[in-house]
């Protein structure tokens, strides 16, 4: 098994030497993600979804390549894109977000064009880490600051691509002597509980990174004081859990929360995600690319919903209460182990980064201080939805990495996996998945007295965001009603509209009165996620200065809007073919960011003969001229224009 580079210092004396180091942890990440789509027997299996929430395997085969191009351009490190048509196309993935897209809406190009253009990234991105100049160390406004964001993103999707393998029937993969199992079973150990001390922890990078990159989400300060506990031993063994499974566990729904009965419901789950059953009642486990025998001494696979109820089933046999831990709690543990080096976990001493196979390995090898696998084999779950620390800002050139999963409904994981590499290893890292969400994720369980993690009402504090809530549903509110009601001649009362630059969303949902499906678009996610929050749970609070004000859907007048509207994230200069065939297309103060008049032929394909194209902006000046367009009127609103056209070419 070949071991992975650790994640590339920011820092450093050299120029030249930190390129060559930078080539080389790029190209090694880059050929390990191609080397995982071996496992599969043929191209066409390119083209099947592991599950229905997934895009088929090409999406993510395309996807982190164009997300190197889109970042570096966003951050001015290159001149123009290599396929437009590609860097839509896989742009933006499929996930748990209201905003994401339906797979079967796209035509998939061939796996041979998808390879011929990774490798024209290969060759600009080897080009950019020559060539471009770099000043050490790296800061977050460098071009170098996007590649490494690149580099890190891709392998993330090494792990998360390997999950989605797991997850193919295994007649479409094959094994692979690049990615070995361990071959090591036995029964499970026992597994005991072990005393922990309290005291003062603190989270987050403030001003000590190790001069790693970072998410967004590592950076702030957060400190607790944490009561003792106990903490297991081991990581829970597939041995261990099979005593859960075997008493009934699945089918008892006195163990499972409302959350849980739902996973139930729709997995119709009776076992962990990665056990085969048989006929005969036992199991067998799916390992990355083959079925083998049950490893019982390998730590079990669950998502957080399953070992919550494990914890409470285990809670009621025993008349103890076991649970998960916190993030700070297992920060405490980590700290205890002290097995890193300048900030990330030692792979020789833990079962990480592909150091020794492609695989678990049984619980009792890798001792950390007084416990084992604090750190690798699998992600542990804890009971902590993620969130900011104090100090925290999104990164403007990926805003949607951490904000959509500040909802109470994201658990942290911590200690990272054998699959885990790059800043996953970091001692600081911190990612988050929906608690029904299957990861190369287990869990060990602890005892004691601890604050419950649990998340506050979500209240968005982002000042730009908060400006933009209060202007749109506040300010401007009557302004938008009065600009549908002065134009419903111009709108009609059906068809579809396309919605450019909709912000949080307040003209969206006016639209819904007059169309059948509106379908509203903006480049943040940080902007979506109002919108999207207000049809999934008919309210949004935000801060404006230090004052908070609440949204409700229900007083927008906007009655069909959750049948109607959907939000979605996109490049509005290039967006995704699909969205075309609108009886109108409105550009709500975007001017700037769709490059009008260039975009012009582009709008007017995706509208039906005769469509129309309304565009409201303060400056009048710029839509005097709408070439292929008859111009209806340009009126005013307050102090903004609207010009209205209508589609007169083919």
């Amino acid at each position: 098994m070949k071991r992975q580079m650790v994640s590339v210092r920011l820092d450093g004396g050299e120029v030249q030497a930190k390129r060559e180091e930078l080539l080389e942890y790029f190209h090694q990440s880059f050929e390990l993600f191609e080397s995982l789509f071996d496992l599969f027997k043929s191209d066409d299996v390119f083209y099947r979804q592991s599950e229905p929430t997934r895009h088929p395997m090409i999406f993510y085969f395309g996807h982190t390549a164009v997300f190197y191009i889109n970042k570096l351009l966003l951050a001015n490190g290159l001149k123009g894109r290599i396929n437009p048509g590609f860097e839509s196309l896989f742009a933006v993935g499929v996930d748990e977000m209201l905003w994401d897209e339906e797979s079967g809406r796209f035509e998939w190009p061939s796996v041979d064009a998808v390879r011929e253009y990774r490798g024209q990234v290969r060759e600009v991105v080897d080009h950019f880490i020559r060539t471009f100049p770099m000043t050490l160390p790296v800061t977050r406004e460098d071009p170098f600051w996007a590649l490494w964001m690149g580099i890190e993103h891709e392998r993330i999707h090494i792990e998360t691509s390997s999950v989605l393998h797991r997850q193919m029937p295994p007649e479409f993969v094959r094994p692979h002597e690049a990615f070995p199992l361990c071959p090591k079973f036995a029964d499970a150990p026992q597994n005991t509980l072990v005393s922990i001390p309290g005291g003062e922890i603190t989270l987050g990078k403030g001003e000590s990174d190790h001069g790693l990159y970072g998410w967004d989400n590592e950076y702030g300060v957060q400190s607790v004081t944490l009561f003792p506990f106990e903490a297991s031993l081991y990581l829970v063994s597939n041995g261990e859990f099979l005593e859960f499974v075997r008493g009934g566990g699945y089918e008892s729904h006195e163990w499972w929360e409302e959350e849980g009965l739902k996973y139930l419901s729709i997995r119709h789950a009776k076992a962990p995600p990665f056990w085969v059953a048989c006929e005969d009642g036992t199991f067998r486990y799916r390992g990355l690319a083959e079925e083998i025998e049950m490893p019982l001494n390998w730590p079990v696979e669950v998502n957080a919903l399953e070992a919550e109820a494990f914890c409470r089933w285990k809670s009621a046999k025993e008349d103890k209460r076991y649970r998960l831990p916190g993030e700070t709690e297992w920060a405490m543990m980590a700290q205890m182990y002290g097995g890193e080096r300048n900030g990330i976990f030692d792979d020789q001493h833990a079962n990480l980064n592909f150091a020794h196979y492609a695989s678990s390995v049984p619980v009792d090898t890798f001792k950390h201080g007084s416990l084992y696998d604090v750190a690798g084999n699998v992600w542990q779950w804890t009971q902590t939805p993620i969130a900011g620390f104090e100090g925290f800002a999104p990164h403007p050139w990926y805003d949607d990495f951490s904000l959509p999963t500040f909802d109470g409904k994201h658990n942290l994981l911590k200690g990272g996996s054998w699959a885990s590499t790059g800043n996953e290893i970091v001692t600081t890292s911190r990612y988050a998945f929906r608690r029904h969400f299957i990861q190369h994720a287990g869990f060990r369980y602890v005892v004691g007295e601890a604050r419950r993690e649990e998340s506050a009402p979500s209240v968005i504090k982002e000042a730009d965001v908060s400006a933009i809530c209060r202007f749109q549903y506040e300010t401007h509110g009557k302004w938008f009603r009065d600009l549908l009601e002065r134009f419903d001649g111009y709108f009609g009362r059906e068809g579809r509209v396309l919605e450019l630059g909709c912000a949080t969303g307040r003209l969206s949902f006016g639209l819904s009165n007059w169309f059948e499906a509106v379908d509203a678009v903006d480049f943040s996610a940080r902007m979506i996620r109002v919108g999207a929050a207000l049809l999934q749970e008919g309210r949004v609070t935000y801060q404006a200065g230090k004052e908070e004000s609440c949204v409700l859907l229900r007083s927008l007048d906007a009655l069909h809007a959750r049948e109607r509207v959907n939000f979605y994230q996109g490049d509005l200069a290039n967006l995704k073919s699909h969205f075309t065939a609108y009886d109108t297309i409105v550009i709500n103060n975007s001017l700037d960011n769709l490059h009008y008049q260039e975009h012009l032929p582009q709008l007017s394909q995706r509208l039906v003969q005769g469509g129309r194209l309304v565009v409201i902006s303060a400056d009048a000046d710029r839509l005097e001229k709408g070439e292929g367009f008859e111009m209806i009127g340009v009126e005013k609103v307050g102090e903004t224009a609207v010009w209205i056209g209508r589609k007169t070419g083919g």
